[in-house]
């Protein structure tokens, strides 16, 4: 069977190095991939958002299964056009991806299906947006509206930060802004909740806990990801029929209402307070670096359970885990979040020698003349599986350790809530 992954990123790395595992595998191709995919794949330098030239490449080589790996193509509608040529995708069709696409359209679901979540405003306009801060209690959360790489959110601790926070997102720095969110600000722990669904049946998919802020001890700018373990220290069975009964079923049975059934991942970004689960957002993929934390730690050949996906037959697979716990530490290119250099040489990867339950992703890299270079704000993720965090963790460290990128940086403190209390 020939697979394709969209996407570039350390999660499409991870699906392509799970996936060539699977003996039923015979090709992967990558669009258009990154350093790392290129050694277990075929990379193809195409434009994802001309949808006719991926199509027309996918029929001319046959391909049978592709993988949507980030939210932009998804909420384009992608896998809606390749369904028109017959083509087996994996990820959600274009209305159930503004679950993603659209905080708003998820917001006014929670409404109708009272699934609990933050209370909120929408607004138009920073007229409006600034008038309502008046009447405000801080720390409050504003968000973008629309696709922002994880970065639209901002926690702001008096109004001068709101301000600011409106005026960017009006602005444009995540693109053109219609709305924004102003959300209370909910006072727990964040998980990160997985399932996989085939639009009749759906299945956990494992649970992690993810550090956004770029600082140590969670402080800093919020980013796309800093690192992250597997599973979350929260998880427990009365906490997951929760989740299930009071978010995810009563969603699904929102989008059903919409005329769409999910098929994909679906990530559940929750705000635990006294172990009750409050939605934060949903994200209609894996989620980045979580997708590299938990994929090590399947055991299930995933190109069964991708096709499984696309024919409706979930129910019949058996989706089998290590106990091992997983902890991933991604190395950011220096300035991130913010302004960084880009097309930096990596030297000394070739020094890094992974033993068993090691794995290094690539993300924001480029191959040229056999050399490879950051070209993105996350760069590389290294990943160790281990009896306990603490032992996984100290193995990632060394190896970040021996990388000895000067124009690198990571946190050393991923897991601390678990590891270090």
């Amino acid at each position: 069977m020939k697979v394709g992954i969209i996407g570039s990123g350390g999660r499409e790395h991870a699906i392509c190095e799970t996936l060539k595992k699977s003996n039923k595998i015979d090709k992967i191709f990558c669009f258009p991939g990154n350093a790392g995919t290129k050694d277990i794949a075929e990379n193809i330098d195409v434009d994802l958002d001309n949808f006719e030239v991926l199509k027309n490449y996918i029929l001319e080589k046959k391909i049978d299964l592709i993988v949507v790996g980030p939210e932009k193509p998804l909420v384009d509608g992608l896998v809606d056009y390749l369904e028109k040529y017959k083509i087996k995708v994996f990820g959600p069709n274009k209305i159930a991806a503004q679950l993603e696409g659209s905080k708003i359209f998820t917001k006014q679901i929670c409404e109708k299906y009272k699934i609990p979540t933050a209370s909120f405003g929408i607004f138009e306009n920073k007229k409006d947006a600034k008038k309502f801060l008046k009447s405000t209690n801080y720390p409050t959360v504003i968000k973008a509206d629309n696709l922002a790489s994880g970065k639209g959110v901002y926690i702001c601790n008096n109004e001068n930060e709101a301000v600011i926070a409106i005026e960017e997102i009006f602005n444009g720095k995540f693109g053109k802004a219609k709305n924004l969110l102003i959300e209370e600000f909910l006072n727990g722990e964040e998980m990160s909740f997985f399932t996989i669904h085939d639009g009749i049946t759906f299945r956990t998919f494992d649970t992690a806990q993810d550090h956004k802020r770029v600082l140590e001890g969670d402080q800093g700018k919020n980013t796309g990801g800093m690192g992250a373990y597997s599973p979350s220290r929260l998880i427990n069975e009365d906490l997951k029929n929760k989740i299930i009964n009071k978010i995810i079923k009563p969603t699904l049975e929102g989008l059903a209402r919409f005329g769409s059934k999910y098929k994909g991942f679906l990530y559940t970004g929750l705000m635990i307070i006294k172990n009750e689960p409050y939605l934060i957002e949903y994200n209609v993929r894996m989620g980045d670096p979580e997708c590299q934390t938990i994929l090590p730690k399947l055991k299930t050949d995933i190109s069964e359970i991708f096709l499984a996906c696309c024919e409706e037959e979930l129910n019949k697979v058996n989706i089998e885990w290590t106990d091992k716990k997983s902890i991933c530490i991604v190395v950011c290119s220096k300035g991130y979040p913010e302004k960084f250099k880009k097309n930096v040489e990596i030297k000394n990867l070739s020094k890094i020698k992974l033993d068993k339950d090691e794995y290094l992703f690539h993300a924001g890299t480029i191959d040229k003349e056999s050399k490879v270079f950051a070209v993105g704000g996350r760069v590389l993720n290294f990943i160790s599986l281990s009896e306990n965090l603490t032992s996984a963790r100290d193995k990632v460290i060394s190896k970040i350790d021996k990388l000895n990128w000067d124009e690198g940086f990571y946190r050393k403190d991923i897991g601390y809530k678990v590891i270090d209390q």
